[in-house]
């Protein structure tokens, strides 16, 4: 297994509830007979990742379908804001459970699974407290990977899996295209939520600014990554279909009734853009369909 070297790879990148475009992402890559042998994931990109990692068939569309519009995926961010604030006076760390999400990974994996039990070999990304680092898992038990690669600060807890703890994989890699390049992969699909799509202005107040910052410390090692990219690796960005008129309400992040919505929108954009790059849009990684 330590000298596999994957041709194709799909990589997930996080963002919440806008990571349901990347359903729509992936339908249309399914669709054309574009397949992964290995698949990269952060944060709530992580569960689509896992989803297609353990069937990577057309038949996982509709298990994330399922899960994009579950009651376990609406429990994420649904408590109220009296039971958020009881649980930070008690914690003083989080404002979440994380039970929900650990509910969600059993639905879309059938129960707990390992990483050497999936179909497709599959990394997830987190963010090491202790080392101050990234973290790629790529072996044992999936869901405690999960749940690691989704503690989003201040809305969940850290995730402890062994003596270690972690926090959401976008912290340190929003958009995972260096663990597909490392892995040598040659041919990258890259799923993400949109926002890289969407131009920086000069922030004009306190929170403005705040988004700004976080919006550049996601993007920059994507950017990067990118601009490192080595001679011979293609790298193809699927389009998000655009932004939804609530994206910008302060609690767009819990606003999972849009996930059909955001998923079509995805569907609809990435299949132009994939018959416009049709020479590579027939290429399987040999799995039966």
């Amino acid at each position: 297994m330590n000298d596999y070297t994957p041709t194709t790879a799909f990589v997930f990148g996080g963002g919440g509830v806008r990571g349901a475009v990347e359903v729509g992402m992936l339908k249309a890559l399914l669709e054309r007979g574009v397949y992964p042998d290995l698949v990269v994931g952060t944060s709530v990109g992580a569960m689509n990742a896992a989803a297609l990692a353990q069937n990577p068939t057309l038949e996982v569309i509709d298990t994330l379908i399922e899960a994009w519009s579950s009651p376990e995926a609406a429990a994420i961010y649904g408590e109220g804001i009296f039971s958020q604030a009881g649980r930070a006076l008690r914690t003083h760390t989080h404002l979440n459970s994380p039970e929900p999400i650990r509910q969600l990974a059993k639905k879309i994996l059938n129960g707990d699974v390992s990483f050497e039990d999936l179909a497709v070999p599959l990394q997830v990304v987190a963010a090491s407290i202790e080392r101050a680092s990234e973290h790629v898992f790529a072996s044992g038990p999936v869901i405690p990977a999960l749940l690691a690669s989704t503690a989003v600060p201040g809305l969940f807890p850290p995730a402890q899996v062994g003596d270690e703890h972690f926090i959401d994989g976008g912290m340190v890699n929003s958009i995972p295209l260096s663990p597909a390049i490392n892995a040598g992969a040659k041919e990258i699909y890259v799923m993400q939520v949109g926002r890289i799509e969407e131009p920086l202005d000069v922030p004009r107040t306190p929170v403005d600014t705040a988004r700004v910052a976080f919006e550049i410390s996601r993007r920059h090692r994507f950017f990067e990554d990118l601009e490192d990219c080595p001679e011979g690796v293609e790298i193809f960005v699927l389009p998000s279909g655009g932004r939804l008129k609530k994206d910008d309400g302060p609690m767009a992040y819990k606003d999972v009734a849009q996930a059909r919505a955001r998923i079509d929108r995805a569907y609809r954009a990435s299949a132009v853009y994939l018959a416009e790059h049709s020479e590579h849009s027939r290429r399987t990684a040999g799995y039966d369909t």
